[in-house]
């Protein structure tokens, strides 16, 4: 029996007959293609039509709508599936819509409009899951991230319901390390200064000389997957590595080159930084104000793996200070000023604000302050020369999407047929 044979019972009339659902979902893409539409026509047909997305606005809000993809039993003649997807692109969403055609697919432009009706969800890492949703979502039986991350679901929260959290493990891995290096030559050739020097007026060959990779020392703190890519590569520039890893493991060995050290002696050995370690308890800002103060003087740091794990505050200190020479930033511990301006962040937050019909408490405005200080401190640090960033965008490759792609439709299907794929712990 599959995962969710209970509670398709729902879906049937006393009957025993199906009861088609309306033909209208909400999804918001302003792109308008064609989606193959399955629909019963009577009892022995179906029937294909070609729609375009269409824009359908009002004064609350602008949403455009996609038909659900089938409204057939499946072979099995049981009735489809309510999927539904968030912060999903065009391309997606045609893959999506093709690749479930016995399933009943929906597209929300934000998890506020994802209906109670769901029975699998598939988000990206800005969709909070949290235990308010899940409460909103009583049929909501599978949560499947088109991420390696999961620390936007609360996994505890989902356990306790009964909800399966699913990733998309490994995707990356090759994408996110070049990525490291793409940051890391920028900062060792000092191209952001480069690019900046002639709008300046000013251009200098002694102000914007930087240095060779070949010969530094590389040292790597989380030794995954991609760390070891990173590792791997890092040979090829002929670098010396030397890693470090709170959970090192014999798989972490293996045939690379690099000497595995004390946290205290990768700090004092190496010439750049790259972090890449899970997020825990144990690795929340490893790189603090005490531990950048062990650091060689000028050291380079690049993160593409989680914002927490570098304390921005100590990171901006360190930068005034010239303990840390420069930094390529893939995450932030905010992230929103990586996509639009401060300014305009702090309006959208303050005309929220005023819209709301509910006096603010102490505690969410000590929580406003405490988001502005961050924003603020992240919008510093990002402007400066010797910081190259990127919003987020270290997995964006052709490759690593249509993996992404697959290993979700791995996880949906696997998880229907009563085999989850990919379940995170």
């Amino acid at each position: 029996m599959s995962a969710l044979s209970a509670e398709r019972q729902s879906f049937w009339t006393g009957s025993g007959a199906w009861s088609p659902p309306p033909a209208i979902h909400g999804a918001m893409h302003t792109t308008q293609f064609g989606v193959r539409v399955h629909g019963p026509r009577d009892s022995a047909s179906s029937f294909d039509i070609l729609v375009s997305s269409f824009l359908c606005r009002s004064a609350a809000k602008s949403v455009s709508f996609f038909p659900r993809i089938d409204y057939r039993t499946n072979e099995q003649n049981n009735p489809a599936v309510i999927i539904y997807f968030t912060e999903t692109e065009p391309e997606g969403a045609e893959f999506f819509a093709n690749s479930l055609p016995d399933h009943d697919v929906r597209f929300a432009s934000r998890l506020g409009d994802v209906g109670p009706d769901a029975e699998i969800l598939s988000c990206f890492i800005y969709s909070k899951i949290d235990s308010a949703f899940l409460a909103a979502h009583p049929s909501l039986k599978l949560v499947t991230t088109r991420s390696t991350s999961v620390e936007h679901i609360d996994a505890a929260a989902c356990h306790a319901r009964g909800v399966v959290v699913c990733s998309a493990p490994f995707f990356g891995d090759a994408t996110v390390a070049e990525h490291t290096f793409a940051l890391m030559l920028a900062l060792s050739r000092r191209l952001r200064e480069v690019m900046l020097s002639p709008k300046n007026g000013r251009f200098s060959y002694e102000a914007t000389r930087g240095f060779e990779l070949a010969g530094k020392t590389l040292g790597i703190i989380g030794m995954g997957r991609i760390g070891q890519r990173v590792a791997e590569l890092a040979s090829a520039f002929q670098m010396r590595v030397v890693a470090y890893d709170v959970r090192q493991s014999a798989s972490t060995t293996g045939n690379l080159t690099c000497d595995f050290v004390t946290l205290d002696h990768l700090l004092a050995s190496s010439h750049v930084i790259s972090l890449h370690a899970s997020l825990t308890a144990e690795t929340y800002h490893i790189l603090n104000a005490e531990t950048l103060a062990k650091c060689q003087r000028g050291v380079l740091v690049v993160n593409t793996a989680r914002g927490s794990l570098l304390d921005t505050h100590a990171l901006r200190e360190a930068l005034n200070s010239g303990q840390v020479g420069g930094a390529g930033l893939d995450v932030l511990q905010d992230e929103r000023v990586m996509r639009e301006s401060a300014s305009r962040i702090i309006a959208d937050d303050i005309v929220q604000h005023l819209r709301s019909d509910a006096m603010a408490t102490d505690e969410r405005d000590a929580d406003r302050i405490r988001e502005l200080q961050e924003l603020m401190l992240s919008d510093d640090v990002l402007s400066r020369s010797n910081v190259v960033f990127t919003p987020h965008v270290a997995f964006n490759s052709l490759e690593a999407t249509e993996r992404m792609r697959r290993a979700t439709l791995e996880n949906i299907s696997g998880f229907v047929a009563g085999r989850p794929a990919n379940v995170s712990a």
